[in-house]
C-alpha cells in the first residue's frame, strides 16, 4: 500500500493535512473520508476503514478539519459550515490531481457534512454515512451543561472525550441553521446509511430519519454490536467491506452504459465538472485528469488545453515508438526526449493570388536522443519518429463520426 502525507489549502486560509492511500494497482475510484466531531484523520475507525477500502481497490483521502490533528487553524473559530467548505477544498485538491472523488464517506458529524457537501461536488457518484445525526443541531445536546454560559458569554470550555475544547456561540447558531432534510431530498445520489443500534452518542432514530428523508436509491445497514466510534477493528472493517460492495455498482468503472471501443477498450469519457467556465473531467480507463482553457481564453487553467493534450499525445507516441524500435534493434538509446509545439499557420490574406496549399496547423517536434548512438542510428530514429501512429493519424485525413447517445 502507498501512503503519503499531503497538504492543501483549507477554507479558512490555513493548510489542511491529510493522508492519501492507494494500492499497487491504479484505484478503481477515489474516496474522500470525513472524520467525526473533534476527532482526526488518525482515529482508529478512519484508519481501518481507509485501509480496508484500499484492499478493495479504492484510493482514499482522509484529512483533518481546520484546527484538528495536523491541520492549521483555530478549532474554536470553526463551525459546521467551515467543515463542509474544508470537504469541498479537499475534493478540489483531489480533482486538480486527477483523482476526483467518486465516493464520499462521513463518520458522525462528518456524515452530516458529506451530505451537505455533495451538492457542490458533481463528480461524486455515491454517499455513505456512519453513525450520522439527522440534523447537525443534535450536537448541541452534548453541550447542555455549558449551553447557558455559551449563549450568555459567547463561549465556554467544554470537555469532550476527556479533552477541553472552546465552543463559541457562532457554532451553535451555525448548527441550528442547517437544513439537512432539504439536502437529503435533493441529494441526487445513492445513499448508504450505516448505524449501530446501541449507539450511545447518536441514536439509531437519527438513521431512520435520514433514511426516510432521502430518495431512492438508498440502503440501510445495521452495525450490530458496534459502538459510535467503531472502536473495534472488526466493526470498522465490516463497515468498509459493506461500503465497497455497495458502492461498486454506482462507480464510474461499473457503469453499464460505457460501451466497449473498437479494440475492446472503454472509450475516453469527457464531461463537464460543473465548476469553472470550461473545466472538464477526462477519464481514460483507470486514469483521470482535468482539461481546461487558459485564463486568457476565459478558462480557469485547471488542466491542459485540448491542443496541449494533442501535443502530449504526439510526443508520448513518438518517445514510446523510438523506445520500442531501439529495444528491438538493441541500439544504445539511453533516453529519448521530445518537445512538441503546435502552431497555427497563417491563412492567405484577402485578395492574394493563391492561398497556401494546406493552411491550418503545424506541429514542430524536436528530438533529443541520449546515448552512444552512431550517425546512422540517429538518422534512422529521426525517420522512425515520423512513423509513430499518432503522427500518421494527424498527418492523414481522419474520419470523425459524431452521433447522439441514447438518453
Amino acid at each position: 500500500m502507498h501512503s503519503e502525507h499531503v497538504e492543501f489549502p483549507g477554507s479558512r486560509a490555513g493548510i489542511l493535512a491529510g493522508r492519501l492511500e492507494w494500492g499497487a494497482a491504479p484505484p478503481r475510484a477515489w474516496a474522500l473520508f470525513a472524520h467525526c466531531f473533534t476527532c482526526s484523520k488518525d482515529v482508529r475507525a478512519a484508519v481501518v476503514i481507509a485501509r480496508a477500502l484500499v484492499e478493495q481497490g479504492f484510493g482514499v483521502l482522509r484529512f483533518d478539519f481546520t484546527g484538528l490533528g495536523d491541520s492549521e487553524g483555530e478549532f474554536s473559530r470553526t463551525d459546521f459550515s467551515s467543515n463542509v467548505s474544508d470537504l469541498v477544498a479537499a475534493a478540489g485538491w483531489l480533482r486538480a490531481a486527477g483523482r476526483a472523488p467518486a465516493l464520499l464517506i462521513g463518520h458522525s458529524l462528518g456524515g452530516a457534512a458529506v451530505i451537505a457537501a455533495a451538492a457542490q461536488l458533481p463528480e461524486v457518484k455515491a454517499v455513505a454515512t456512519l453513525g450520522a445525526p439527522f440534523e447537525p443541531a443534535e450536537l448541541i445536546r452534548h453541550f447542555s451543561a455549558e449551553r447557558a454560559t455559551i449563549e450568555a458569554e459567547g463561549q465556554a470550555v467544554v470537555e469532550l472525550d476527556g479533552r477541553p475544547f472552546t465552543i463559541r456561540r457562532e457554532l451553535l447558531e451555525d448548527l441550528r441553521e442547517q437544513r439537512q432534510a432539504e439536502r437529503l431530498a435533493s441529494l441526487g445520489r445513492p445513499l448508504l446509511v450505516l448505524h449501530a443500534p446501541r449507539d450511545a452518542v447518536v441514536s439509531i432514530d437519527a438513521a431512520g430519519r435520514i433514511f426516510q428523508a432521502a430518495r431512492h436509491p438508498k440502503s440501510f445497514v445495521s452495525l450490530d454490536g458496534a459502538d459510535h466510534l467503531l472502536s473495534a477493528p472488526r466493526d470498522a472493517r465490516y463497515a468498509a467491506d459493506v461500503i465497497a460492495s455497495w458502492a461498486s455498482r454506482y462507480l464510474p468503472r461499473a457503469e453499464a452504459e460505457v460501451r466497449a471501443g473498437e479494440h475492446g477498450e472503454e472509450p475516453t469519457v469527457v464531461e463537464e465538472t460543473g465548476t469553472g467556465a470550461y473545466t472538464v473531467s477526462v477519464r481514460a480507463g483507470r486514469h483521470q485528469w482535468l482539461a481546461d482553457e487558459p485564463r486568457d481564453m476565459g478558462g480557469d487553467d485547471a488542466g491542459p488545453s485540448p491542443y496541449r493534450m494533442l501535443e502530449a499525445a504526439l510526443g508520448a507516441c513518438t518517445v514510446i515508438t523510438l523506445r520500442m524500435v531501439a529495444q528491438r534493434k538493441q541500439w544504445p538509446l539511453e533516453r529519448a526526449r521530445v518537445t512538441v509545439q503546435h502552431e497555427r499557420l497563417a491563412r492567405a490574406a484577402e485578395g492574394a493570388a493563391e492561398p497556401p496549399p494546406r493552411p491550418g496547423d503545424r506541429f514542430v517536434r524536436r528530438l533529443s536522443l541520449e546515448g552512444p548512438l552512431d550517425a546512422e542510428q540517429r538518422q534512422r530514429l529521426l525517420e522512425i519518429a515520423d512513423r509513430c501512429p499518432v503522427h500518421r493519424t494527424l498527418g492523414a485525413a481522419s474520419q470523425i463520426v459524431t452521433e447522439l447517445a441514447e438518453r
